[in-house]
């Protein structure tokens, strides 16, 4: 074997047992710069963008084998619209019902990678009690050590579309839209 063979199969070994041992890496969610949106068409004159303050969660990511899971609890009682008796609306019990309700969950089922990132996130989306199954899907995904914290980190946008009829919050369907956009911006820092 030449000198070039001979290298080049040390290195394709040395990046094949790089991917075959690499680890699962936890992250934990970074709630001050977490933020779940929610998007929906107010009689037709405005689309409306209201957040989430309160967010945790895990994300596990095992880049080698591209797989992965996803685990976020939302605080739905920690709604913000900027006006504190909408919030109170809206956590009643037409829409979130808060008082028997207080979070949001979604825990993935399967993450989809495309060249080494995760692209999309299927799982199951928990509002009111009832489970649906979504998909969101994964517009942006960066990963670095975290400039101020010096840990590995890293951040995402996702998003998705659901209808509130399904979660048992229809009422004012089709004046308010049914369908809704859910949008996360997401940062985590590993364990």
């Amino acid at each position: 074997m030449n000198k070039l063979a001979i290298v080049a199969a040390a290195a394709l070994l040395s990046a094949f047992s790089a991917s075959a041992f690499a680890a699962p890496e936890t992250f934990n969610v970074e709630p001050t710069h977490t933020y779940p949106r929610f998007e929906y068409n107010h009689f037709g004159y405005s689309n409306q963008q209201q957040r989430f303050d309160r967010t945790s969660g895990k994300i596990v990511l095992d880049r080698g084998a591209h797989t992965g899971s996803v685990d976020v609890t939302i605080d739905a009682t920690s709604v913000n619209t900027g006006y504190a008796l909408f919030n109170q609306h809206i956590q009643a019990e037409d829409y979130f019902d808060t008082a028997r309700f207080p979070t949001i969950t979604f825990k993935s089922t399967k993450v989809k990678f495309e060249g080494g990132k995760p692209v999309a996130v299927d799982g199951n989306l928990t509002i009111k009690g009832v489970t649906r199954p979504v998909t969101l899907t994964v517009t942006s995904f960066h990963s670095m050590p975290h400039p101020m914290l010096k840990k590995d980190a890293i951040g995402a946008n996702a998003t998705t579309r659901v209808k509130r009829s399904d979660f048992n919050m229809g009422k004012n369907v089709p004046y308010v839209s049914d369908e809704v956009s859910l949008t996360i911006a997401v940062e985590a820092i590993k364990e």
